[in-house]
């Protein structure tokens, strides 16, 4: 299915081009057929050779994945508006279709600059009657999918991330997963130091995403998958943070306690981490031994689990990321529609379901094409209260 989403707009892109040929191109002088069809081959095989290098070439080193994304916005560019004049011929407003392809072109420059890097906080409160009471009014900032080998400016766009963190005065600090887009090196440097300015009171958290197993790296004689996980896992530790792989431990505030969970990617699910329905993680052994009335908060990268995490009871809070919104998101009368609620049931934002909440946070990088559109770097701020009343259970 992903795959599908990804090649039709290919293929209906150049067979709008044939169709509009057909209704209109060839009746012109032959020098402005010939440029239209140049131009026309040039563009529809940008993205066939971008997919084929990534198919065919022996390693997929950071610099040439970036390069690649590039690549996929400059056909989008040149595609889209194009598409949009298509249609607007079709009713015969020819008019009226350059001005909307204009406004379109405009749309994606602006996703690829200022729509790609300005954060946006968003803000919750999960009540609940049993949450301990000193953890009530507790701050917790959720981060998710930094991707940092595919950030064009990588020291200013974290230091920015950072600092945003850092004004919202967490007491804790939970990450979703892919840190890193394809290896650990991209960590090296300057993204570990700045990343490791942050700090809470009750610490720093994460999980592993799917692009932090080292499930994407192609050369892997050069670099095991194995080793750059484990060099991901050693950088975090360097900058104060911990990773829960597949874990619960205890947070201490006060005098009482809650329980934090962290699910980490299954690297057998390279293949099937959009599919609507997953394996069953080990939560068995996750939650081994944790009191029924623990209140949890569980970190995963894959939405997926959640089912499977209300089953056993467990995340009272569960954070998530992955899906990113696909980059893409618009907002009509009250609700938000994306590419991606054809791959997820839920894809973006806030969920309650049997008494307990999901929050899926759409990240701050992104990947297989540099720009955001109604879907901006995202940080959220999630505000633990304790209520009177019960809250409802299943």
């Amino acid at each position: 299915m992903f795959l599908v989403l990804i090649l039709l707009p290919v293929v209906a892109v150049a067979a709008a081009d044939w169709l509009h040929y057909r209704r209109r191109v060839h009746a012109l002088a032959p020098w402005r057929r010939r440029l239209f069809v140049a131009w026309c081959c040039a563009t529809d095989a940008l993205p066939v050779l971008l997919l084929l290098a990534g198919l065919l070439l022996p390693d997929n080193p950071t610099a040439l994945v970036r390069a690649m994304m590039w690549g996929v916005w400059v056909w989008m560019l040149a595609a889209v508006p194009r598409g949009v004049c298509y249609l607007f011929s079709l009713v015969g407003l020819r008019r009226a279709g350059w001005g909307a392809g204009l406004a379109a072109a405009a749309l994606l420059v602006w996703g690829a600059t200022g729509g790609r890097t300005r954060i946006e906080v968003r803000r919750m409160e999960v009540r609940s009657d049993r949450l301990p009471a000193a953890f009530d009014s507790l701050r917790v900032v959720q981060l998710t999918d930094i991707h940092v080998g595919t950030l064009v400016a990588p020291e200013r766009e974290l230091a920015r991330l950072v600092d945003s963190v850092e004004a919202l005065r967490p007491d804790l600090v939970l990450f979703c997963g892919d840190l890193v887009n394809i290896r650990s090196s991209e960590m090296e440097g300057a993204p570990a130091r700045i990343l490791g300015r942050l700090r809470a009171p009750l610490g720093v958290y994460s999980v592993l995403g799917n692009h932090d197993v080292g499930t994407y790296i192609k050369d892997t004689a050069a670099l095991r998958p194995e080793t750059s996980r484990r060099r991901l896992v050693e950088t975090q530790q360097t900058m104060g943070w911990r990773v829960l792989e597949d874990t619960t431990l205890w947070l201490r505030r006060r005098g009482d306690s809650i329980s934090l969970s962290g699910i980490s990617f299954d690297p057998s699910l390279r293949e099937r981490r959009h599919d609507r329905r997953l394996p069953l993680p080990q939560l068995d052994r996750i939650y081994r031994d944790l009191p029924a009335d623990a209140w949890n908060i569980t970190l995963t990268h894959l939405p997926q689990y959640w089912d499977a995490i209300l089953d056993h009871r467990r995340g009272d809070l569960t954070l998530a990321g992955h899906v990113h919104a696909m980059q893409l998101k618009v907002r009509l009368f009250g609700r938000s529609y994306s590419p991606a609620r054809l791959l997820y049931t839920r894809w973006s934002g806030r969920y309650d379901e049997r008494g307990r909440t999901l929050s899926i946070c759409d990240g701050s990088g992104y990947v297989g094409y540099p720009l955001r559109l109604g879907a901006p770097p995202q940080i959220t701020l999630i505000t633990l209260r304790r209520c009177e009343s019960p809250s409802p259970r299943p």
